[in-house]
């Protein structure tokens, strides 16, 4: 754009997230009633630093995840020709970057002696022969051969043994239209082919990437031949069912009588990388996209409710009417499609041609994401958080055990298994849990857990639905099971040092309040607006085993504020931190925190602390994002001299648009969400 754009005043952000994002985010799920409506118990009723040049850079960025280790998982991938096996060997070191202060810039904020540059942005061309974003010349066409919008996961696999060429693959969650579309006036205004372009901005993207010199920074490969680039899209790209629940009735529609072949993966949140070099994806808010729930046959409405779907309105409130340029969204002519979404996906980045799968073995909600570790026993396990208010946590355990080396067999391992839900019970006496977040007497937020078992194959667990029917609709399931209502399970991941697993609550406004549940030992705060970590202990360290201990390590929110909690260690030398969202780890067992949604006056951001010995609950601030944007990604690489992070939805901020942004992160003229990366000048590596 040729003049520079007003900037909005910062308005929405500081109390949380903005209502702009609760619209596209998630169809402003927390102004409907809940989805889960059953009688199951909950847990409760079962017993300062200053800013200098190098600490304010536009495009800034950090993470957490070992390049080319799938979720943490010390198993090396599988070895293909040119393809590096990643580094597992463990860096000693405390966490030594000095935490930058809670701010409101509309940059990137990273620590003194750190640099920090975009490596990927929405519109840049990834496809040969694509061209570069012309927000006033936007096509279908050209979307589908360009970086999508909003990303969210990232996992960057290594290409070549040399450690200078890597794959970047991502995810594109959802769509902002009024920070796409010059001269935006709503959603019904919009064109078809604007209504395509979002069905095409919505998907994944991989990406070939180049280190810059001997530097930490990377830059994506620019030339004729591409082979590994690539986009799926919402729009038009063909998936295959794996599993169980494949080519069942559920999954079966006009297009596709089979119900074997969906089109298409969509609101794709979190995910994680495979021991054997695939990508996981996660389904998440799906609900929001469909019409005509209002139509559906009378004995489906029931389940529909309980994923979200409006069974009331024709075109519910904020519909982005996909309808338009795809009959397949209109639930009354199509009433099986949305079951075909609130899968988990594997993206294979290495083979080109390879047709992206969703696993139904893993269940169908809403899911944040999938990660995995190689049990002793060699299966896999794969934890995976519903993020809804008051839904459940759930772990899936492969078939067959997993095979260094023979990546053929190992592709199959998410394809048949066991999906179990948790049912979890607290140790303290509910007069100790008050609402205030004090500790009990037992100084420790804690108590027991179990895995109660859903389907196992093709055989299920829950009394009167058959397998097919308990991974179509496996929030049913988890309500017959009599699994625990938590507050918001997002990302999940086990350590790669110690083999715990920590999921991300986010928080829950209607924790104990009006008629909802009151407070209980893992949910200890009313009103809770700022999250928790959940840490899972396995017993005797058995991944695949049927019972667990559990804790609260950290209870988020202000250090100063008496209802929060890190881990025992001095809350004045710790930063604030509001509403955790992806978990993940350096090779060290350190735990990075990326936030959505900061509740306390404060852009969002990444933060970093030991889960192990004496500096166990030392949180510090790593980096923050533009306002109205969400931290997402993070992945760290193998050589621990490079950190990514995603900049999803910078200025979604209530009133702004294209033309008068809250944000004009990264260039300066208008807001697009990008990829960035961090890296020490000094070569050092990130976090020490």
């Amino acid at each position: 754009m040729s003049d520079r754009p007003r900037l909005l005043p910062l308005l929405g952000h500081g109390g949380g997230r903005d209502p702009m994002t609760c619209l596209y985010r998630c169809g402003n799920a927390c102004d409907h009633p809940v989805p889960n409506a059953s009688a199951n118990e909950y847990l409760g009723d079962v017993v300062r630093a200053g800013v200098t040049r190098r600490g304010v850079i536009a495009g800034g960025a950090a993470g957490a995840l070992v390049l080319g280790i799938g979720a943490g998982e010390a198993e090396a991938a599988a070895k293909r020709p040119g393809e590096a096996a990643p580094a597992v060997a463990q860096r000693p070191g405390a966490l030594s970057f000095r935490p930058i202060p809670p701010n409101t810039l509309d940059t990137v904020v990273v620590p003194n002696g750190y640099d920090s540059a975009v490596v990927i942005r929405w519109g840049d061309p990834i496809l040969p022969g694509a061209p570069g974003l012309d927000v006033r010349r936007q096509t279908a066409e050209r979307q589908a051969a360009q970086f999508g919008y909003n990303n969210d996961f990232l996992g960057v696999l290594p290409l070549g043994r040399d450690g200078t060429r890597a794959l970047l693959v991502a995810n594109h969650e959802y769509t902002n239209e009024e920070l796409m579309f010059p001269g935006f006036t709503g959603l019904d205004a919009l064109t078809v082919e604007q209504v395509r372009v979002t069905l095409a901005a919505h998907g994944m993207s991989v990406v070939e990437l180049e280190r810059a010199g001997r530097t930490g920074r990377w830059r994506p490969v620019r030339g004729r031949r591409l082979p590994y680039n690539k986009r799926i899209t919402t729009l038009a790209t063909p998936f295959r069912f794996t599993g169980p629940a494949a080519g069942s009735s559920w999954l079966r529609t006009a297009a596709d009588p089979a119900g074997t072949t969906p089109i298409g993966t969509l609101n794709n949140c979190s995910g994680g990388v495979t021991p054997w070099g695939t990508v996981l994806s996660g389904e998440e808010n799906f609900n929001q996209y469909f019409v005509g729930g209002d139509a559906v046959p009378a004995g489906l409405k029931p389940r529909y409710a309980r994923y979200g779907i409006s069974t009331t309105q024709r075109v519910p409130d904020g519909s982005r009417r996909w309808d338009r340029a795809q009959e397949r969204w209109d639930l009354a002519k199509h009433p099986n499609e949305a079951h075909r979404f609130g899968w988990i996906v594997e993206v294979d980045p290495y083979e080109p041609g390879a047709r992206p799968r969703k696993h139904t073995a893993m269940g169908r909600f809403k899911h944040e994401g999938a990660n995995v570790i190689v049990a002793r026993s060699g299966h896999v396990v794969a934890y995976m958080g519903d993020d809804e208010r008051f839904d459940y946590l759930y772990k899936f355990v492969s078939s067959r055990v997993y095979k260094p080396g023979n990546r053929r067999h190992n592709l199959t391992l998410l394809e048949s298994g066991t999906l179990y839900v948790a049912k979890v019970t607290g140790d303290s006496p509910a007069a100790e849990i008050d609402g205030t977040g004090k500790l009990p007497s037992d100084g420790l937020f804690d108590g027991t857990g179990r895995w109660i078992k859903l389907v196992s194959g093709d055989r299920s667990f829950v009394p009167g639905m058959t397998a097919a029917e308990v991974l179509t609709f496996t929030r049913l399931a988890g309500d017959a099971v009599g699994a625990t209502k938590m507050d918001r399970p997002e990302d999940v991941q086990p350590s790669p040092v110690t083999g715990k697993i920590y999921a991300a609550m986010t928080n829950n406004t209607n924790r104990g309040v009006g008629t909802y549940p009151g407070v209980d030992e893992a949910n200890p705060r009313t009103a809770n607006k700022h999250g928790q970590i959940f840490e899972i202990t396995e017993d005797r360290g058995d991944h695949t085993g049927s019972t667990f201990r559990w804790s609260l390590p950290i209870v988020c929110g202000d250090p100063a504020d008496p209802a929060t909690y890190f881990a025992g260690y001095d809350k004045a030398a710790v930063s604030p931190i509001s509403c955790p969202d992806n978990v993940a780890f350096d090779r060290a067992g350190n735990l990075w925190i990326a936030t959505d949604g900061n509740a306390l006056e404060s852009n969002d951001g990444l933060f970093a602390t030991p889960i192990e010995g004496p500096s166990r609950g030392h949180l510090k601030q790593f980096l923050t994002v533009p306002p109205g944007a969400e931290t997402c990604g993070p992945f760290l690489t193998a050589d621990d001299r490079s950190v990514f992070v995603a900049v999803q939805h910078p200025g979604e901020i209530t009133g702004a648009t294209l033309d008068n942004p809250a944000s004009t992160w990264p260039d300066g003229d208008y807001a697009r969400p990008a990829v960035v990366v961090t890296w020490r000048p000094d070569g050092r590596p990130i976090g020490t």
